[in-house]
């Protein structure tokens, strides 16, 4: 199952993508070797998460996550921090 993700960056920018296995690529994007963007914006965390059905469900959904402004996007996390309590 594929999954939409959004990492908070060290300069506080937020970085959208979509990966099988979350976790993994957490790690390769905290390592240096993840997405150029989040390499030259070191650390980055977990701010978000969403599981979709299939690749084609993920990228519909993130290419919908990166047309949101900053203040949506920090609404989403909000929401989804909130049900993780």
């Amino acid at each position: 199952m594929y999954s939409v993700y959004i990492l908070r960056c060290g300069d506080g920018s937020l970085y959208t993508g979509c990966a099988l296995d979350v976790e993994k690529r957490l790690a390769a994007h905290q390592s240096g070797k993840g997405a150029k963007y989040t390499r030259s914006h070191l650390p980055v965390e977990l701010a978000y998460t969403e599981a979709c059905g299939t690749k084609g469900d993920a990228l519909r959904r993130e290419a919908a996550i990166k047309r949101l402004t900053r203040a949506e996007k920090e609404e989403l996390i909000c929401i989804f921090r909130e049900s993780q309590v």
